[in-house]
């Protein structure tokens, strides 16, 4: 049985399949399932365990364990939805810290190394969640299974490739700086922020459009829209449009809504709340209603009374925020589009931060902890209007927006 054909039996019961990844809860057990090892043919025992990673989407991890011949082999399947967009990761490896930074590694994901010319190609590989330097042993361990039948046919292939195991492995040492590249079309691959909730400088995060051969690669179908006349397009603002999705946290089928909003003194918007009857979550996003304006926008406003709080905002998906007196950055795309207050914003902020599952449980330390408990504790203090700060918004799409007031914004050309 594979292990989507396991979660879909769990599921009939129609219990909450997926619960959140945490060292204290000891209520999670994995399920059993024998299965045939692939090493020596004898059966042995595939472990399952279904949960949720904070700041990720729901995995599967399955665990293959052979009594017979001592084999062993971990893997990991998304159960999540695949993301709107592409993701793209690449981090500038120069220490042997760097190499012990977490990777989501799905299955569609394309790693590259530029400096050696490598590339491990999509699909070639199960989906991990590893390290850089476990991806990299993969990779030579990998390319070492079939050396022995390479010596004794071709010698020069072999011995090529000897030589490129060799370089591989001195990538783990680091005696030079080298660039780790993972690109995944579905969006649901990740690289651990060690500096969280600073910005990492090492590590850039690009968000891209799918094309159509990454599309069809995915199995998914282009939608064909239909062109609708003026008067069908006037009828929308005035009503509340709605269709099924899934629960991003139960993933039980939901409804969402959707309502065309004009903001005065600004523009068109898009909110959509979805309300889940199974769990009770309950989430909102906003996204434009209009193009991409000429120019990008930056505002930037400083906190000086607690009544700033209560400031309306818009921001959208491809907006990042900054503040300065916390080392603080939020990139584009996190947090969605959102159309809320300056608190409720800041709120977001700082639950996000809280739930970083690398500086909880095991996977925290305790320098990371008295980081992260301080920039909280600052953060509440401008949240509570006890400091002031400076709250900036970058926008190259020019498609957010804050409530008039002593904000001083620049317009920005194209290229910034």
């Amino acid at each position: 049985m594979s292990a989507l054909g396991a979660v879909e039996a769990a599921g009939a019961g129609g219990a909450a399949l997926f619960r959140p990844l945490s060292a204290e809860d000891g209520e999670q057990q994995p399920a059993e399932i024998e299965s045939l090892c692939m090493n020596c043919y004898r059966n042995g025992v595939t472990r399952l365990l279904l949960t949720r990673i904070p700041f990720f989407k729901e995995i599967i991890v399955s665990s293959f364990t052979c009594e017979s011949c001592s084999w062993s082999n971990t893997e990991i399947q998304s159960a999540g939805r695949i993301q709107e967009q592409g993701v793209r990761c690449a981090l500038a490896v120069a220490s042997r810290q760097d190499m012990d930074r977490e990777i989501v590694k799905t299955d569609c994901a394309t790693i590259r190394i530029p400096e050696l010319d490598f590339e491990i190609p999509a699909f070639s590989q199960k989906g991990v969640l590893t390290t850089i330097e476990g991806i990299i042993d993969r990779a030579v361990m990998g390319l070492e299974q079939d050396q022995p039948v390479r010596r004794a046919t071709d010698k020069e292939v072999a011995s090529k490739i000897d030589d490129f195991i060799s370089k591989l492995k001195q990538l783990k040492e680091v005696h030079s700086p080298f660039t780790f590249i993972i690109d995944d079309p579905s969006g649901n691959s990740f690289v651990e922020n060690p500096h969280a909730p600073q910005k990492d400088e090492a590590l850039v995060v690009t968000y891209y459009k799918r094309t159509p051969q990454q599309a069809a690669m995915l199995g998914l179908e282009e939608e064909e829209l239909d062109e609708k006349p003026a008067d069908s397009a006037e009828d929308l603002r005035n009503e509340v449009l709605q269709f099924n999705t899934n629960c991003p946290e139960c993933n039980a089928p939901a409804n969402t809504n959707m309502k065309l909003v004009q903001i005065p003194h600004f523009k068109e918007v898009i909110i959509m709340a979805t309300n889940c009857d199974s769990c009770g979550h309950r989430t909102n996003e906003v996204k434009s209603g209009g193009a991409i304006e000429p120019r990008g926008t930056r505002i930037t406003f400083r906190i000086t009374d607690p009544s700033d709080m209560t400031r309306d905002i818009l921001k959208s998906e491809t907006c990042s925020v900054e503040i300065p007196e916390l080392e603080f950055e939020l990139g584009m795309g996190a947090l969605g589009g959102k159309f809320t207050t300056l608190e409720g914003l800041l709120k977001d902020i700082k639950d996000l931060v809280e739930r970083n599952p690398f500086t909880l449980g095991d996977s925290s330390t305790p320098s990371k902890t008295e980081k992260l408990q301080e920039f909280i504790g600052r953060l509440q203090e401008i949240i509570e209007g006890k400091t002031k700060a400076v709250f900036v918004m970058d926008d190259p799409a020019g498609n957010s927006y804050l409530q008039v007031g002593r904000i001083r914004a620049a317009f920005l050309c194209p290229d910034g």
